[in-house]
């Protein structure tokens, strides 16, 4: 028994009519290129006293206001910030030389 498709595959982009245009495109990753230097500013502040105790802790910034908090519980950290400040953007950074949380 032998089943026949005379059915063509679509391709492309799910809803097409979704698409964001390059302006909005340009716009949201200036803004977020603004967000990241902004807390930036406020973790290479705070390092120098933060990396001689707190080696490879987790820092989550919250930019508005200049709050941060530390722990060496990734998800502890992330908690901590959520209670305190909603759903509010932050940034989660480690605290070492670079502020990298992870492995290429």
């Amino acid at each position: 028994m032998t089943l026949s498709s005379n059915r063509i595959p679509r391709r492309g982009r799910v809803f097409p009519e979704n698409q964001l245009s390059p302006e909005e495109k340009a716009r949201r990753q200036t803004e977020d290129e603004l967000f990241y230097q902004r807390c930036r500013m406020i973790f290479d502040k705070v390092k120098p006293e933060l990396i001689k105790d707190h080696y490879d802790w987790f820092i989550v910034i919250e930019p508005e206001s200049g709050d941060y908090f530390i722990d060496p519980d990734e998800n502890v950290t992330r908690q901590k910030a959520r209670e305190q400040f909603g759903d509010t953007m932050r940034l989660m950074m480690r605290i070492n030389e670079t502020g990298a949380c992870g492995k290429i």
